[in-house]
C-alpha cells in the first residue's frame, strides 16, 4: 500500500492541472491541459521514442561508467589516507564544476564521437555520489571487527573483501540512487548543449525544438517521457537496494509492528 498515497497526491495534481486550464482557458502554445499532452504523446511517439531511447543509452553507459570508476576509486582510497587527502578535494572540485559551463568544451574536445562527448558530461555528474558514499562505507567498518580481523591475521584484501565492502554495501546502494538519476539528468543537459549546436541526438533536442517551434503540447509528451524514464530509474534501483539489503541491515528489514 506504500504507492497509494503518492499515487493519490499525482492524480490530485493532474486533475487541478486540467481544472485550473479550463477555468483560466490558457491556450495550449502556453499551458496545455493533461489530456492534449497525453494525445501528442500518442500522435508523436514514432519521433519521440528514438530520441529516448538515444538519452536511455547515454545514461545507461554513464551510470555503468560511474559505477566502475566510481568503486575502484574509493577502494584506492580506502587503502591510503595520504591518498585520499590527496586526491578526494579533486572529486569535489569536479563535481562542484558546473556542467553546462564544460559540457561544450567537452563536446568541441570530442567533435568526432557525439556520444561518447555526452556519455562523459553525464559520467561527471554521476561520477561523484558513488565514490564519496563508497568511500564513507570503506571507512565506516566496525573498529572491533576491524581489531579482530588483525588478531587473526587477515591481509588487507581479506579484510576489503569479507569486511569493508559488505559494511559499505548500504552507502554504495544510497550512492547508487543519487547517481543514477544525475546520470539522466548529465545526459539532458550534455544533449542541450548539443543540440544547441545543431547536433541531433536525445530526447533533449526533441524539447529544444519544440520550444523554438512553439509547440508546447510535444514539448510537454518529451517532458513527460523524461519524468517517467527517471522515476523508474529510481524505482528500481530502490527495488534492487531493498532486495540486497532486506535480509540484514536496518533500512530495509521490516519489523512485526
Amino acid at each position: 500500500m506504500n504507492w497509494l498515497a503518492p499515487t493519490l497526491v499525482g492524480v490530485a495534481a493532474v486533475a487541478g492541472w486540467d481544472i485550473f486550464v479550463r477555468v483560466t482557458n490558457s491556450p495550449p502554445y502556453l499551458l496545455p491541459g493533461p489530456g492534449l499532452v497525453l494525445q501528442t504523446l500518442v500522435e508523436e511517439w514514432g519521433d519521440l521514442l528514438p530520441s529516448l531511447v538515444v538519452t536511455i543509452q547515454i545514461t545507461v553507459v554513464a551510470f555503468l561508467a560511474a559505477v566502475v570508476s566510481g568503486v575502484l576509486i574509493a577502494i584506492l582510497f580506502a587503502q591510503s589516507k595520504w591518498v585520499e587527502r590527496s586526491f578526494f578535494p579533486y572529486a569535489v572540485i569536479l563535481q562542484t564544476t558546473p556542467i553546462v559551463a564544460i559540457a561544450p568544451l567537452i563536446i568541441i574536445w570530442l567533435q568526432n564521437n557525439t556520444f561518447m562527448a555526452l556519455v562523459v558530461c553525464a559520467w561527471i555528474v554521476a561520477f561523484f555520489p558513488i565514490v564519496s558514499n563508497t568511500t564513507l562505507g570503506l571507512n565506516s567498518a566496525d573498529h572491533n571487527l576491524q581489531n579482530l580481523f588483525d588478531i587473526y591475521g587477515a591481509s588487507r584484501w581479506q579484510t576489503l573483501i569479507h569486511l569493508r565492502l559488505p559494511s559499505a554495501l548500504p552507502y554504495f546502494l544510497g550512492g547508487l540512487r543519487i547517481s543514477g538519476g544525475l546520470a539522466l539528468i548529465g545526459a539532458v543537459v550534455a544533449e542541450f548543449v548539443a543540440g544547441t549546436g545543431g547536433t541531433r541526438s536525445g530526447i533533449a533536442y526533441q524539447i529544444l525544438i519544440s520550444s523554438f517551434n512553439l509547440q508546447i503540447p510535444r514539448m510537454f509528451a518529451a517532458l513527460l517521457m523524461t519524468t517517467v524514464l527517471g522515476v523508474a530509474i529510481f524505482v528500481g534501483l530502490t527495488v534492487l537496494s531493498d532486495r540486497l539489503l532486506a535480509h540484514w541491515h536496518e533500512s530495509a528489514v521490516r519489523r512485526e509492528n
